[in-house]
Protein backbone atom coordinates (compact mmCIF):
# COMPACT_ATOMS: atom_id res chain seq x y z
CA UNK A 1 0.00 0.00 0.00
CA UNK A 2 1.34 3.22 -1.34
CA UNK A 3 2.50 5.50 1.61
CA UNK A 4 2.77 9.18 0.76
CA UNK A 5 4.25 11.92 3.25
CA UNK A 6 2.56 15.53 2.47
CA UNK A 7 5.26 18.43 3.44
CA UNK A 8 3.12 21.21 3.70
CA UNK A 9 3.35 25.12 4.98
CA UNK A 10 -0.09 24.85 7.30
CA UNK A 11 -2.93 22.64 8.16
CA UNK A 12 -5.92 21.67 9.85
CA UNK A 13 -6.99 22.54 12.41
CA UNK A 14 -6.03 25.83 10.92
CA UNK A 15 -8.45 27.33 7.96
CA UNK A 16 -7.64 28.53 5.06
CA UNK A 17 -7.76 27.80 1.36
CA UNK A 18 -4.63 26.00 1.77
CA UNK A 19 -5.77 23.64 4.30
CA UNK A 20 -8.99 23.00 2.49
CA UNK A 21 -7.10 22.06 -0.42
CA UNK A 22 -4.89 20.06 1.56
CA UNK A 23 -7.66 18.06 3.30
CA UNK A 24 -9.57 17.43 0.12
CA UNK A 25 -6.22 15.82 -1.55
CA UNK A 26 -6.00 13.65 1.86
CA UNK A 27 -9.05 12.43 2.37
CA UNK A 28 -9.36 11.44 -1.70
CA UNK A 29 -5.99 9.79 -1.64
CA UNK A 30 -7.04 8.14 1.43
CA UNK A 31 -10.40 6.61 -0.42
CA UNK A 32 -8.01 5.52 -2.98
CA UNK A 33 -6.09 3.11 -0.35
CA UNK A 34 -3.10 5.09 -0.20
CA UNK A 35 -1.70 5.73 3.14
CA UNK A 36 -1.44 9.60 3.73
CA UNK A 37 0.10 11.67 6.88
CA UNK A 38 1.29 15.70 7.01
CA UNK A 39 4.34 17.39 8.11
CA UNK A 40 4.56 21.10 8.30
CA UNK A 41 6.90 24.13 8.67
CA UNK A 42 7.13 26.81 10.87
CA UNK A 43 3.75 28.72 9.43
CA UNK A 44 1.27 26.39 11.29
CA UNK A 45 1.41 28.31 14.47
CA UNK A 46 -1.63 26.65 16.20
CA UNK A 47 -0.77 24.98 19.76
CA UNK A 48 -0.97 21.26 19.86
CA UNK A 49 0.85 18.36 20.39
CA UNK A 50 3.85 17.13 17.78
CA UNK A 51 1.87 14.84 16.31
CA UNK A 52 -1.42 16.04 15.62
CA UNK A 53 -4.88 14.21 14.28
CA UNK A 54 -7.41 16.78 12.67
CA UNK A 55 -10.52 15.67 11.04
CA UNK A 56 -9.30 12.37 10.73
CA UNK A 57 -5.71 12.79 9.34
CA UNK A 58 -2.63 12.64 10.71
CA UNK A 59 -0.13 15.60 10.87
CA UNK A 60 3.50 15.77 12.43
CA UNK A 61 4.88 19.22 13.45
CA UNK A 62 8.32 21.05 13.17
CA UNK A 63 9.53 22.31 16.54
CA UNK A 64 11.08 25.39 17.42
CA UNK A 65 11.59 28.81 15.63
CA UNK A 66 14.02 30.56 13.31
CA UNK A 67 15.26 34.07 14.13
CA UNK A 68 17.83 35.86 12.23
CA UNK A 69 18.08 38.16 9.15
CA UNK A 70 15.99 37.38 6.20
CA UNK A 71 17.71 35.02 4.07
CA UNK A 72 19.54 33.18 7.25
CA UNK A 73 15.95 33.13 8.82
CA UNK A 74 14.56 31.00 6.01
CA UNK A 75 17.72 28.85 5.46
CA UNK A 76 16.97 27.98 8.91
CA UNK A 77 13.53 27.42 8.48
CA UNK A 78 14.56 24.86 6.18
CA UNK A 79 16.99 23.38 8.34
CA UNK A 80 13.95 22.34 10.77
CA UNK A 81 11.77 21.48 8.21
CA UNK A 82 13.47 18.89 7.04
CA UNK A 83 14.65 17.17 10.26
CA UNK A 84 11.20 17.42 11.25
CA UNK A 85 10.39 15.58 7.58
CA UNK A 86 13.25 13.26 8.26
CA UNK A 87 11.59 12.47 11.85
CA UNK A 88 8.54 11.79 10.52
CA UNK A 89 10.14 9.65 7.76
CA UNK A 90 11.74 7.31 10.88
CA UNK A 91 8.83 5.84 12.27
CA UNK A 92 6.47 6.35 9.20
CA UNK A 93 8.53 5.24 6.31
CA UNK A 94 6.52 6.59 3.65
CA UNK A 95 7.86 6.05 -0.33
CA UNK A 96 7.16 9.31 -1.38
CA UNK A 97 7.58 12.68 -0.51
CA UNK A 98 4.92 15.12 -1.90
CA UNK A 99 5.77 18.84 -1.00
CA UNK A 100 2.95 21.54 -1.87
CA UNK A 101 4.47 25.12 -2.28
CA UNK A 102 5.83 27.38 -1.32
CA UNK A 103 9.62 26.83 -2.39
CA UNK A 104 10.93 26.38 1.02
CA UNK A 105 8.91 23.42 1.56
CA UNK A 106 10.19 21.97 -1.42
CA UNK A 107 13.59 23.10 -0.80
CA UNK A 108 13.12 20.78 3.27
CA UNK A 109 11.82 17.89 0.97
CA UNK A 110 14.39 17.73 -1.70
CA UNK A 111 17.13 17.83 0.99
CA UNK A 112 15.11 15.25 3.25
CA UNK A 113 14.45 13.00 0.07
CA UNK A 114 18.21 13.00 -1.05
CA UNK A 115 19.32 12.09 2.66
CA UNK A 116 16.90 9.15 2.94
CA UNK A 117 16.31 7.93 -0.91
CA UNK A 118 12.82 9.24 -1.60
CA UNK A 119 11.53 10.70 -4.62
CA UNK A 120 9.64 13.87 -4.36
CA UNK A 121 6.88 15.62 -6.13
CA UNK A 122 6.48 19.41 -6.04
CA UNK A 123 3.21 20.72 -6.34
CA UNK A 124 3.08 24.82 -7.26
CA UNK A 125 -0.62 26.39 -6.13
CA UNK A 126 0.73 29.65 -6.83
CA UNK A 127 4.14 31.11 -6.92
CA UNK A 128 4.72 33.11 -3.91
CA UNK A 129 6.56 36.02 -5.25
CA UNK A 130 3.42 36.81 -6.95
CA UNK A 131 1.30 35.74 -4.16
CA UNK A 132 3.05 38.43 -1.75
CA UNK A 133 2.72 41.16 -4.04
CA UNK A 134 -0.74 40.32 -4.28
CA UNK A 135 -1.27 40.15 -0.39
CA UNK A 136 0.54 44.11 -0.40
CA UNK A 137 3.51 42.57 0.92
CA UNK A 138 6.19 42.58 -1.45
CA UNK A 139 6.95 44.17 -4.90
CA UNK A 140 7.44 42.84 -8.37
CA UNK A 141 11.08 42.97 -9.56
CA UNK A 142 12.62 43.78 -5.95
CA UNK A 143 15.44 41.53 -4.34
CA UNK A 144 13.02 39.43 -2.41
CA UNK A 145 10.16 39.00 -5.63
CA UNK A 146 14.00 37.47 -8.03
CA UNK A 147 15.21 35.42 -5.05
CA UNK A 148 11.82 33.79 -3.86
CA UNK A 149 11.42 33.15 -7.64
CA UNK A 150 14.90 32.15 -8.22
CA UNK A 151 14.16 29.11 -5.45
CA UNK A 152 11.25 27.88 -7.16
CA UNK A 153 13.09 27.35 -9.90
CA UNK A 154 15.36 25.23 -8.27
CA UNK A 155 13.25 23.28 -6.64
CA UNK A 156 11.36 22.76 -10.01
CA UNK A 157 14.47 21.47 -12.14
CA UNK A 158 15.87 18.94 -8.88
CA UNK A 159 11.86 17.55 -7.86
CA UNK A 160 11.55 13.99 -9.32
CA UNK A 161 8.14 15.15 -10.69
CA UNK A 162 6.28 18.52 -11.10
CA UNK A 163 2.54 19.44 -10.21
CA UNK A 164 0.83 22.53 -10.75
CA UNK A 165 -3.15 23.58 -9.86
CA UNK A 166 -3.28 24.77 -13.75
CA UNK A 167 -2.70 25.54 -17.03
CA UNK A 168 -1.61 29.50 -16.38
CA UNK A 169 1.25 28.46 -13.91
CA UNK A 170 2.46 25.36 -16.18
CA UNK A 171 2.49 27.70 -19.32
CA UNK A 172 4.66 29.99 -17.16
CA UNK A 173 6.87 27.39 -15.92
CA UNK A 174 7.57 26.14 -19.41
CA UNK A 175 8.28 30.08 -20.31
CA UNK A 176 11.04 29.74 -17.95
CA UNK A 177 12.49 26.73 -20.08
CA UNK A 178 11.00 23.64 -18.30
CA UNK A 179 9.71 20.90 -20.02
CA UNK A 180 5.75 21.69 -20.06
CA UNK A 181 5.27 17.82 -20.84
CA UNK A 182 6.60 16.84 -18.17
CA UNK A 183 4.24 19.26 -15.65
CA UNK A 184 1.29 17.51 -14.64
CA UNK A 185 -1.92 19.63 -13.80
CA UNK A 186 -4.11 19.03 -11.17
CA UNK A 187 -6.73 21.36 -10.69
CA UNK A 188 -8.36 23.17 -8.04
CA UNK A 189 -11.47 21.29 -7.08
CA UNK A 190 -14.16 20.70 -4.42
CA UNK A 191 -15.12 17.14 -2.60
CA UNK A 192 -18.78 16.92 -3.73
CA UNK A 193 -19.09 14.28 -1.08
CA UNK A 194 -19.18 17.51 1.69
CA UNK A 195 -22.13 19.51 -0.64
CA UNK A 196 -25.33 18.02 0.02
CA UNK A 197 -28.26 19.61 -1.22
CA UNK A 198 -28.13 23.28 -0.57
CA UNK A 199 -30.11 24.52 2.65
CA UNK A 200 -33.07 26.31 1.95
CA UNK A 201 -32.17 30.61 3.22
CA UNK A 202 -32.31 31.20 6.67
CA UNK A 203 -35.20 33.68 6.61
CA UNK A 204 -34.95 35.14 10.15
CA UNK A 205 -31.24 35.58 9.66
CA UNK A 206 -32.06 37.14 6.08
CA UNK A 207 -34.54 39.29 7.96
CA UNK A 208 -31.60 40.20 10.74
CA UNK A 209 -29.36 41.52 8.28
CA UNK A 210 -32.05 43.46 6.14
CA UNK A 211 -32.06 41.18 3.26
CA UNK A 212 -35.21 40.23 2.76
CA UNK A 213 -38.85 41.83 3.47
CA UNK A 214 -41.59 39.37 5.39
CA UNK A 215 -40.66 36.39 3.68
CA UNK A 216 -39.41 37.07 0.67
CA UNK A 217 -35.72 36.94 0.14
CA UNK A 218 -34.31 40.38 -1.94
CA UNK A 219 -32.06 39.76 -4.69
CA UNK A 220 -28.32 39.42 -2.87
CA UNK A 221 -25.07 39.54 -4.59
CA UNK A 222 -22.76 37.72 -2.62
CA UNK A 223 -18.67 36.91 -1.32
CA UNK A 224 -16.68 35.00 1.10
CA UNK A 225 -13.45 34.62 1.61
CA UNK A 226 -10.12 36.51 2.53
CA UNK A 227 -10.73 40.51 1.50
CA UNK A 228 -7.17 41.07 -0.14
CA UNK A 229 -6.58 43.71 -2.30
CA UNK A 230 -6.42 42.25 -5.52
CA UNK A 231 -10.09 40.46 -4.86
CA UNK A 232 -11.25 43.77 -6.08
CA UNK A 233 -14.02 44.18 -3.35
CA UNK A 234 -13.48 48.19 -3.75
CA UNK A 235 -14.50 47.88 -7.08
CA UNK A 236 -17.40 45.54 -5.81
CA UNK A 237 -18.50 48.51 -3.69
CA UNK A 238 -17.89 50.83 -6.30
CA UNK A 239 -20.14 49.06 -8.89
CA UNK A 240 -22.78 49.13 -6.06
CA UNK A 241 -24.59 52.64 -6.71
CA UNK A 242 -25.05 51.97 -10.44
CA UNK A 243 -26.02 48.29 -10.13
CA UNK A 244 -29.02 49.42 -7.39
CA UNK A 245 -29.90 52.51 -10.06
CA UNK A 246 -30.45 49.65 -12.89
CA UNK A 247 -32.20 47.39 -9.84
CA UNK A 248 -33.21 48.85 -6.70
CA UNK A 249 -33.86 46.57 -4.53
CA UNK A 250 -30.08 44.04 -4.91
CA UNK A 251 -28.31 44.08 -1.63
CA UNK A 252 -24.59 43.57 -1.16
CA UNK A 253 -23.40 40.54 1.05
CA UNK A 254 -19.69 40.52 2.65
CA UNK A 255 -18.32 37.82 4.62
CA UNK A 256 -15.01 37.77 5.64
CA UNK A 257 -12.37 39.50 6.79
CA UNK A 258 -8.61 40.57 6.16
CA UNK A 259 -6.30 43.41 5.34
CA UNK A 260 -8.73 45.47 3.10
CA UNK A 261 -11.66 45.21 5.99
CA UNK A 262 -11.12 48.45 6.97
CA UNK A 263 -10.37 50.34 4.03
CA UNK A 264 -13.49 48.58 2.48
CA UNK A 265 -15.63 49.01 5.69
CA UNK A 266 -15.07 52.88 5.09
CA UNK A 267 -15.47 52.95 1.53
CA UNK A 268 -18.95 51.66 1.82
CA UNK A 269 -19.90 54.10 4.92
CA UNK A 270 -19.61 56.52 2.61
CA UNK A 271 -21.33 55.35 -0.67
CA UNK A 272 -24.66 56.49 -1.74
CA UNK A 273 -26.18 53.23 -1.09
CA UNK A 274 -24.47 52.04 2.05
CA UNK A 275 -27.53 50.90 3.12
CA UNK A 276 -27.26 48.21 0.31
CA UNK A 277 -24.31 46.89 2.05
CA UNK A 278 -23.70 44.20 4.81
CA UNK A 279 -20.29 43.38 6.48
CA UNK A 280 -20.81 40.53 8.56
CA UNK A 281 -17.09 39.85 9.51
CA UNK A 282 -15.75 36.65 9.43
CA UNK A 283 -17.79 33.36 10.38
CA UNK A 284 -16.88 29.74 11.22
CA UNK A 285 -16.75 27.65 8.77
CA UNK A 286 -19.70 25.47 9.40
CA UNK A 287 -21.54 28.53 9.25
CA UNK A 288 -20.34 29.23 5.75
CA UNK A 289 -23.33 27.42 4.02
CA UNK A 290 -26.15 29.69 5.66
CA UNK A 291 -24.58 32.82 4.43
CA UNK A 292 -24.25 30.98 0.73
CA UNK A 293 -27.94 30.40 1.15
CA UNK A 294 -28.83 33.83 1.56
CA UNK A 295 -26.46 34.75 -2.07
CA UNK A 296 -28.25 34.13 -5.28
CA UNK A 297 -25.63 35.47 -6.91
CA UNK A 298 -21.76 35.02 -5.83
CA UNK A 299 -19.74 37.65 -7.26
CA UNK A 300 -15.80 37.42 -7.70
CA UNK A 301 -13.83 41.32 -9.18
CA UNK A 302 -10.50 39.99 -8.82
CA UNK A 303 -8.11 42.58 -10.25
CA UNK A 304 -5.77 42.19 -13.35
CA UNK A 305 -2.62 41.01 -12.33
CA UNK A 306 -0.02 38.00 -12.72
CA UNK A 307 -0.96 36.11 -9.69
CA UNK A 308 -4.70 36.18 -10.95
CA UNK A 309 -3.70 35.65 -14.27
CA UNK A 310 -1.76 32.79 -13.61
CA UNK A 311 -3.43 31.01 -11.00
CA UNK A 312 -6.69 29.72 -10.74
CA UNK A 313 -8.92 29.98 -7.26
CA UNK A 314 -11.20 27.70 -5.67
CA UNK A 315 -14.24 30.04 -4.29
CA UNK A 316 -16.11 29.61 -7.83
CA UNK A 317 -16.18 26.26 -8.11
CA UNK A 318 -17.46 25.98 -4.30
CA UNK A 319 -20.11 28.13 -5.53
CA UNK A 320 -21.17 26.47 -8.56
CA UNK A 321 -20.89 23.28 -5.71
CA UNK A 322 -24.02 25.43 -3.70
CA UNK A 323 -26.08 26.05 -7.05
CA UNK A 324 -24.42 29.34 -6.95
CA UNK A 325 -24.73 31.56 -10.00
CA UNK A 326 -21.28 32.88 -10.54
CA UNK A 327 -20.16 36.31 -11.88
CA UNK A 328 -16.42 36.97 -11.97
CA UNK A 329 -13.52 39.60 -13.63
CA UNK A 330 -11.82 38.28 -16.78
CA UNK A 331 -8.93 37.55 -15.57
CA UNK A 332 -6.89 34.35 -16.59
CA UNK A 333 -7.36 32.14 -13.91
CA UNK A 334 -10.97 33.04 -13.87
CA UNK A 335 -11.38 32.15 -17.43
CA UNK A 336 -9.71 29.04 -17.20
CA UNK A 337 -12.74 27.97 -14.86
CA UNK A 338 -15.49 29.67 -16.25
CA UNK A 339 -17.04 29.56 -19.89
CA UNK A 340 -18.93 33.16 -20.03
CA UNK A 341 -22.74 32.55 -20.57
CA UNK A 342 -22.19 28.82 -20.19
CA UNK A 343 -21.04 28.81 -16.50
CA UNK A 344 -21.51 31.86 -15.77
CA UNK A 345 -20.61 35.65 -16.39
CA UNK A 346 -17.24 37.39 -16.93
CA UNK A 347 -16.74 41.61 -17.00
CA UNK A 348 -13.96 43.27 -17.94
CA UNK A 349 -11.74 43.56 -14.58
CA UNK A 350 -10.83 46.68 -12.78
CA UNK A 351 -13.90 48.53 -14.39
CA UNK A 352 -16.64 48.63 -11.26
CA UNK A 353 -18.84 50.05 -14.05
CA UNK A 354 -18.63 46.54 -16.17
CA UNK A 355 -19.10 44.79 -13.00
CA UNK A 356 -22.57 46.77 -12.34
CA UNK A 357 -23.79 45.76 -16.07
CA UNK A 358 -22.70 42.44 -15.34
CA UNK A 359 -24.72 41.79 -12.13
CA UNK A 360 -27.85 44.50 -13.53
CA UNK A 361 -27.90 41.36 -16.17
CA UNK A 362 -27.94 38.46 -13.89
CA UNK A 363 -30.74 40.17 -12.28
CA UNK A 364 -32.75 40.56 -14.81
CA UNK A 365 -32.39 37.43 -16.67
CA UNK A 366 -33.45 35.36 -14.00
CA UNK A 367 -35.30 32.53 -16.02
CA UNK A 368 -32.09 31.95 -17.02
CA UNK A 369 -31.10 30.75 -13.87
CA UNK A 370 -31.38 27.48 -13.53
CA UNK A 371 -29.72 26.88 -16.72
CA UNK A 372 -26.29 28.56 -15.28
CA UNK A 373 -27.24 26.76 -12.40
CA UNK A 374 -27.21 23.43 -13.65
CA UNK A 375 -24.28 23.92 -16.18
CA UNK A 376 -21.86 25.10 -13.10
CA UNK A 377 -22.73 22.13 -11.55
CA UNK A 378 -22.39 19.87 -14.14
CA UNK A 379 -18.77 21.36 -14.49
CA UNK A 380 -17.65 20.66 -11.20
CA UNK A 381 -19.16 17.33 -11.28
CA UNK A 382 -17.47 16.43 -14.71
CA UNK A 383 -14.04 18.40 -14.24
CA UNK A 384 -13.19 19.66 -10.50
CA UNK A 385 -14.57 16.52 -8.17
CA UNK A 386 -11.69 15.45 -6.04
CA UNK A 387 -12.76 11.80 -5.87
CA UNK A 388 -12.26 11.46 -9.71
CA UNK A 389 -8.98 14.09 -9.67
CA UNK A 390 -7.21 12.78 -7.21
CA UNK A 391 -6.35 9.96 -9.75
CA UNK A 392 -4.49 11.52 -11.42
CA UNK A 393 -1.46 11.40 -9.14
CA UNK A 394 -1.81 7.76 -9.71
CA UNK A 395 0.23 7.88 -12.83
CA UNK A 396 2.54 10.34 -11.50
CA UNK A 397 3.47 8.36 -8.70
CA UNK A 398 3.93 5.54 -10.28
CA UNK A 399 6.49 6.37 -13.04
CA UNK A 400 8.58 7.39 -9.56
CA UNK A 401 8.27 4.03 -8.26
CA UNK A 402 9.24 1.57 -10.92
CA UNK A 403 11.99 -0.57 -9.76
CA UNK A 404 14.24 0.78 -12.53
CA UNK A 405 13.61 4.50 -11.19
CA UNK A 406 14.19 3.41 -7.74
CA UNK A 407 17.60 1.70 -8.46
CA UNK A 408 19.12 4.80 -9.70
CA UNK A 409 17.71 6.47 -7.14
CA UNK A 410 19.37 4.02 -4.54
CA UNK A 411 22.31 3.96 -5.92
CA UNK A 412 22.67 7.83 -6.15
CA UNK A 413 22.07 8.27 -2.16
CA UNK A 414 24.45 5.63 -1.57
CA UNK A 415 27.04 6.56 -3.78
Amino acid sequence: MTRILHVLDHSLPMHSGYTFRTRAILKAQQALGWQVRGVTGFRHTHEGPMREEADGLTFHRTSGRADGPPGLREWREITAHAKAIEAACEVWRPDILHAHSPALCGQAALRAGKRLGVPVVYEIRAFWEDAAVGNGMGREGSVKYRLTRQLENNVVSRADAVVTICEGLADDLAARGFDRDAITIMPNGVDLALFGAPPPPDMALARELGLAEGDRLLPVIGFIGSFYDYEGLDDLIAAMPELVDRQPEARLLLVGGGPREEALRAQAAASPVSDAIRFVGRVPHYEVERYYALAQIMAYPRKQSRLTDLVTPLKPLEAMAQDKIVAASAVGGHRELIRDGKTGVLFTPDDPHACAVALAGLLNRRSQWPTFILAGRKHVETAHDWATNVQRYQVVYQNLLTPQVQRVRKSLVHA
